[in-house]
């Protein structure tokens, strides 16, 4: 990739034929990597190897939390940073890896919990995130101004949970409710910035960044069908 990349106009400067490729290429992504986390869980699941993960992982389940934000945080930036495409690919086949295997617990207990939980939990993430990306496009408003509200309640969720672990206290159902309000937040801002602000060779990026917002809120709505068994 040039040298150039920050110089690049935004895709909303871009022609119509142009600006439709980027999107579609971002949603393209992002379904290749639903299916490719799906397909991880799967093979996890039907050869036995979840049981042997989820098992250790049960023992520090604040470390799968801190795994989770971190992860999801840290390999976006990364995406972000990073100028060959190659290198973009790489970091988002990683990030993909990594997330199935930090779901590997929560699936686990969900699993054992109710049979049909994930679907369920998967269904209604579909359904949001198909909302607020119609939203979006139908609106074809601008959310940047979500930024400085999501850092604020990045950073708060960061607090609950050590102090959860620290004072021994339970997130409960207000707190998964809040996350998944605070993932819609993270959708409706990503997608709006794939439609305003990417420029137009960072498709792998903003799918990394769009995947790692979906992945939170079936994270916490799948949290919050379990607090109810």
């Amino acid at each position: 990739m040039s040298g150039n990349v920050n110089y690049l106009a935004p895709v909303s400067s871009l022609g119509v034929a142009d600006r439709s490729s980027f999107i579609w290429k971002c949603y393209a992504h992002v379904m290749g990597a639903i299916l490719a986390f799906a397909a991880i869980e799967m093979y996890f699941f039907q050869t036995g190897i979840a049981e042997r993960i989820a098992m250790p992982m049960l023992q520090n389940w604040w470390m799968v939390m801190g795994a989770f934000i971190l992860c999801g945080w840290g390999a976006t930036r990364l995406a972000h940073r990073l100028e060959s495409r190659n290198a973009q690919y790489a970091a988002f086949a990683a990030f993909i890896v990594m997330e199935a295997l930090i779901f590997v617990p929560m699936l686990y207990i969900a699993n054992a919990k109710a049979p049909g939980m994930i679907e369920s939990a998967a269904g209604v993430t579909v359904l949001g995130v198909v909302g607020l990306v119609a939203t979006v496009m139908i609106t074809r408003k601008d959310f940047s101004f979500l930024r400085g509200m999501m850092i604020w309640g990045f950073m708060l969720a960061i607090v609950a949970i050590i102090s959860s672990f620290i004072f021994g206290f339970e997130l409960g159902t207000w707190f998964s409710i809040g996350m998944i309000g605070f993932a819609g937040a993270a959708v409706l801002y990503d997608t709006s910035n794939i439609m305003h602000h990417y420029p137009q060779d960072k498709y792998v990026a903003a799918s990394m960044q769009l995947f790692a917002s979906i992945a939170m809120m079936f994270w916490y709505i799948l949290r919050l069908f379990m607090g109810r068994h």
